[in-house]
């Protein structure tokens, strides 16, 4: 957008009436609401910051999205509100870019009158988007709006294909039953993998142009009780590469160690981005991770929801001990056990905390110097790097660590204040 010239300081009166007015306004309406703080609502114009943070429970919106174009050289941490916090700056975004990033927001204490607006219908409208062809790897499901959507795609005429997890396709809850149905009523064909170890994948691609993926499952809870991300990319190159992973389970139905290596391309260069695109357990997953903490020089943040593998915890402390500064939370569930690396780092007096949901955080995220993201279907567990299929997203993008970093900082202030159910 082009600047507007300055035309010197005989309008410098107005301008700082103009924002002596707005002061006041603004002061007035947090008045009127009895407190300050901000709302985050997203809607088909981007999101809009408004002033409304109840004094009793913890109100957010249902999900935060931000878009963004190429990124500039430099970006400044972006820190939403706590659940007392102050308003904070709106969110970076650009229309028409080539990711869009989303987060859920839990509200505490939840109603069901909440559950409607989340990030299930950015996916929806993702699905809506395809008009040959839509290939879904979920590990867990049961959005019937989802389910609907893929329907309808089927019969106007896309291809439609989906692999999952056998517990969940088995599972007896008459929610996940009744959105599977409505995809074997609609001839969608499902392949399960059959087998102890998960499918823990949460992907789609559509036209073999854009993808969708992340931390988030296809489920209620993941949407409005679980903290989560999604990112949706616009890039045939990552397209091909989870086309080719999907191929190996649903046609070859290959799932875990035996799925044959080759066929994705694990560098790839989007609008000037380095993306590094990994899938488990072929790629050892884990050892890339490692690779890319062990260059931080300023800062590693992350949100754990099971940390557990020792290399990459020993990585970390390594880090801390160079000088790095380390902050993390971890979902509380699980790790106060022998096998979380939680209770290392404290005794190696990290910056960590447990979470402070009063049901789950369920991020993957580790962010480097402000500038690199790491996130995907990947829990930080031996697991996930030996035996289950998951996915991975290596992004070097100051814009796109400033808006996992402000996701950081919200988390950590539940994490410092935790509230209620």
């Amino acid at each position: 957008m082009r600047r507007r010239r300055s035309r010197g300081p005989r309008n410098a009166p107005f301008k700082w009436l103009a924002i002596l007015l707005l002061i006041v306004l603004v002061g007035y309406v947090a008045y009127r609401e009895l407190g300050f703080g901000v709302k985050v609502d997203s809607g088909t114009q981007g999101p809009v910051i408004r002033i409304d943070v109840p004094t009793v429970e913890l109100s957010l919106p249902s999900s935060v999205a931000i878009q963004a174009t190429q990124p500039p050289a430099r970006a400044q941490p972006t820190v939403p509100p706590g659940p007392a916090g102050a308003p904070a700056p709106a969110p970076s975004q650009a229309p028409g870019g080539w990711y869009d990033i989303y987060f859920t927001t839990p509200r505490y204490p939840d109603k069901p009158e909440y559950h409607h607006g989340g990030i299930d219908t950015q996916l929806v409208a993702f699905i809506n988007s395809a008009q040959k062809t839509l290939d879904i790897a979920i590990y867990d499901f049961d959005l019937e709006n989802v389910a609907n959507a893929l329907a309808q795609a089927a019969a106007r005429g896309v291809r439609v294909r989906m692999v999952t997890d056998t517990d969940t396709l088995t599972n007896d809850d008459p929610k996940v039953q009744r959105a599977f149905d409505i995809l074997k009523q609609a001839n969608i064909p499902i392949v399960d993998d059959q087998r102890p170890a998960i499918m823990h994948d949460k992907f789609v691609v559509v036209d073999n142009q854009a993808i969708w993926t992340g931390s988030w499952n296809f489920t209620d809870g993941d949407t409005y009780h679980l903290n989560n991300n999604a990112i949706k990319i616009v890039s045939p190159e990552l397209a091909h590469n989870y086309t080719a992973e999907f191929e190996k389970m649903f046609v070859q139905r290959r799932f875990g160690p035996a799925k044959p290596a080759g066929g994705t391309e694990a560098n790839v260069t989007l609008h000037s981005v380095r993306i590094e695109n990994y899938f488990a357990p072929k790629d050892k997953v884990a050892a890339k991770i490692v690779a890319r903490v062990e260059q931080a020089q300023q800062s590693i943040h992350f949100l754990a929801f099971s940390f557990t593998s020792d290399t990459i915890g020993q990585s970390i402390i390594a880090r801390a001990k160079a000088g790095v500064s380390v902050m993390g939370v971890f979902e509380k569930t699980g790790s106060e056990t022998q096998y979380s690396e939680y209770g290392k780092m404290r005794r190696a007096k990290l910056d960590v905390l447990q979470d402070g949901n009063p049901y789950v955080k369920h991020h993957k995220v580790i962010i480097i110097d402000g500038r690199t993201v790491i996130f995907g279907s990947f829990n930080f567990t031996n697991n996930a790097d030996r035996d289950n299929d998951e996915n991975l997203l290596i992004v070097d993008d100051p814009t796109l660590a400033n808006a996992f970093e402000a996701e950081f900082q919200r988390v950590r202030e539940v994490a410092l204040n935790p509230p209620t159910k």
